[in-house]
């Protein structure tokens, strides 16, 4: 079976539209997978839907694509935001893969008083990210946003927005639970949850996770919504794809 290649386009898309393909792409339709003349290809932008085109012109200088039907009218995703510490390279990598795949439609790299990789390249992420929607048949990019102390992440936090802080501690203070109440687990709180409508944030931790008095803010704001994810200690990429799954689970495009 021939797979037809698809790719993100950064060009409006019309019946007809020539699209000249960056030096890359160019590399990977005629030299990786070997595409001529002729050979179809799918193409979105993130606007318009997806599109049928056809190679117009391929040589190892580049290649040219017209533009003939569109396939699929544009979706989005929903509204649900991922903010995670930066951890190492690979599971950092594996963390933006994963959660496009899952539908995020933004993804927040956190600084945390214990994350140990501050240095975040969010052009690489975005690749990762571009060629993640490419193969799973999203229509839209993730916004991969530039990193943010936790501090300010929260000072600034937008009006109805909740976040479910997935708290490997499971215990003490929080807005949701009460004075004296234990995080829930987060399925739980999810079934419980009388107005599932609108934006939703995931926080995962840090290595190590989060500190005393990250935690304790953290579960001091009303905005909060102080969850477990089960009764093991996860790591934190382990952490984003188990939370990101009960939610599209139970309020996300999965039902």
């Amino acid at each position: 079976m021939v797979t037809t290649p698809r790719l993100f386009v950064d060009a409006p898309l019309s019946e007809g539209a020539e699209l000249i393909l960056p030096r890359e792409q160019a590399h990977y339709l005629v030299n990786v997978m070997r595409r001529e003349a002729g050979s179809p290809v799918r193409v979105f932008n993130g606007r318009d839907g997806e599109w049928q085109t056809i190679v117009a012109d391929a040589s190892r200088k580049g290649a040219t694509l017209q533009v003939e039907a569109r396939l699929r009218e544009q979706i989005g995703v929903p509204p649900l935001r991922l903010c995670f510490a930066p951890v190492k390279k690979a599971r950092t990598d594996f963390i933006v893969e994963k959660a496009t795949e899952l539908g995020v439609a933004i993804i927040q790299p956190v600084i945390t008083r214990r994350t140990q990789s501050e240095r975040v390249r969010t052009d690489r992420l975005l690749t990762l990210a571009t060629e993640a929607a490419e193969q799973t048949e999203r229509l839209c990019l993730p916004e991969v946003s530039e990193p943010v102390t936790l501090e300010r992440l929260l000072a600034g936090w937008p009006q109805g927005q909740r976040l479910i802080f997935c708290d490997e501690a499971g215990e003490g203070e929080g807005a949701w639970g009460g004075p004296e109440g234990r995080a829930r687990p987060m399925a739980d709180m999810l079934q419980g949850e009388t107005d599932p409508s609108g934006p939703w944030t995931i926080l995962i931790g840090p290595e190590g996770g989060f500190d005393e008095a990250e935690r304790a803010h953290l579960r001091s704001l009303s905005f909060v919504r102080s969850v477990t994810l089960g009764p093991r200690i996860l790591r934190a990429d382990t952490a984003a794809v188990a939370a990101l799954t009960l939610w599209q689970a139970a309020l996300g495009d999965w039902r």
